[in-house]
């Protein structure tokens, strides 16, 4: 009688008990977790059409189509792991992590997983590894005594610098490229981004320490150079920077930009006459048995084969190459620069100032004073 009873109350209140259960179902369903799941499974099912979200991505989002085809590129081994990770902290920190440029990096052997994780965690942006082929990367044995001369991985870095890293696939898409290295150190917060301003301006080397080379170093390359113009003046830019590398009597100073730092618009390296240029060189054998550095022949590339107007001075980007320090005046005192103006020479050195004038005097002659030059 009792167990009759019991089966009546159940079956009364059955409809009860099975609408609560239904409404605890849908409850749960509006947890975060679970919404998120039913949505991916509605999205998933859906047809190619039905998938397309208009999303406005910005520009300088890690996907977004950046204003400029532009990336930062450096020829890096896997031990220089730690002191490109120092690099590539600051340049997020001082510019790319608002822009969100891409990074190449390229080397003679293959990059380890230890490498590409360990600057992959260090940015947003999209990172390529690449590797040389066997032409750009020359088995030529050197025995001169110079500084780094009796390293034939120097010499084999100087001429790929110099004449195949543009010509790299991974660069084939890129209008410019941002040369870093690593164990450098940027003290400048970018408030602007240095591709567009280039592009706009219509520049097409960009530079920020210049200094004059170890002249025993290159005792041909200026020599070569001459035979070179000598056999085809017609090269010479109309408005060329050929005086910032002479002396008061007509010889060559030595006087170059140091290409570590280096924003360039590709097509000049990719130009005819640049690649003529780095042929004849080349010919001539001087990146082995001279240790002929791709500083100096940038530089004396840009000098000749540029207008003035198209190189130009970031003399606002405070940065630290091993031994040598560029500082934006001021800086101890205010903007957003942490570095020491003080311990900072190089705006005062002979080729800096040099390049001020000769610029000046072909770009504005009528000017009573040099101009800042950064934007």
């Amino acid at each position: 009688m009792a167990q009759t009873s019991y089966r009546r109350l159940v079956w009364r209140h059955l409809p009860i008990m099975i609408v609560g259960i239904l409404a605890g179902y849908i409850v749960g369903c509006n947890k975060p977790a679970v919404r998120q799941t039913l949505s991916f499974k509605h999205i998933f099912s859906r047809t190619p059409q039905q998938t397309v979200i208009d999303v406005d991505i910005n520009k300088y989002e890690p996907n977004g189509v950046k204003p400029v085809k532009a990336a930062l590129v450096a020829l890096v081994r896997n031990s220089d792991l730690f002191g490109l990770r120092s690099t590539i902290r600051q340049i997020e920190d001082r510019f790319n992590a608002r822009h969100n440029y891409p990074y190449i990096f390229v080397n003679d052997v293959e990059f380890t997983e230890e490498f590409k994780r360990g600057v992959r965690d260090l940015t947003q942006a999209h990172v390529h590894f690449g590797i040389l082929d066997e032409e750009s990367w020359k088995h030529v044995k050197s025995t001169a005594q110079y500084p780094h001369g009796e390293k034939d991985s120097y010499r084999k870095m100087c001429c790929f610098q110099s004449g195949y890293l543009h010509r790299h696939p991974l660069l084939a898409d890129l209008d410019f490229y941002w040369r870093i290295e690593p164990d450098v150190e940027y003290y400048c917060d970018m408030n602007y981004d240095p591709f567009v301003f280039m592009q706009q301006n219509g520049l097409k080397y960009g530079w920020n320490i210049a200094m004059p080379e170890f002249m025993a170093t290159i005792p041909t390359l200026w020599n070569t150079t001459m035979q070179f113009v000598t056999e085809h003046p017609e090269l010479l830019a109309s408005d060329s920077l050929w005086p910032w590398l002479l002396d008061e009597h007509g010889n060559y100073n030595g006087c170059h930009f140091w290409s570590n730092f280096e924003i360039v618009d590709l097509s000049f390296y990719r130009s005819a006459v640049y690649q003529a240029f780095f042929d004849y060189l080349d010919c001539a054998g001087g990146f082995f048995y001279k240790r002929w550095g791709d500083a100096p022949v940038h530089s004396i590339a840009a000098a000749l084969f540029l207008n003035a107007s198209q190189v130009h001075y970031f003399d606002d980007i405070g940065y630290f190459h091993p031994s040598v320090l560029t500082c934006p005046q001021d800086a101890r005192t205010k903007g957003t620069c942490v570095c020491d103006s003080n311990k900072s020479f190089v705006q005062d050195g002979m080729c800096t100032v040099r390049f001020l004038e000769v610029k000046q005097s072909i770009v504005n002659p009528n000017a009573t004073k040099l101009a800042r030059l950064g934007p």
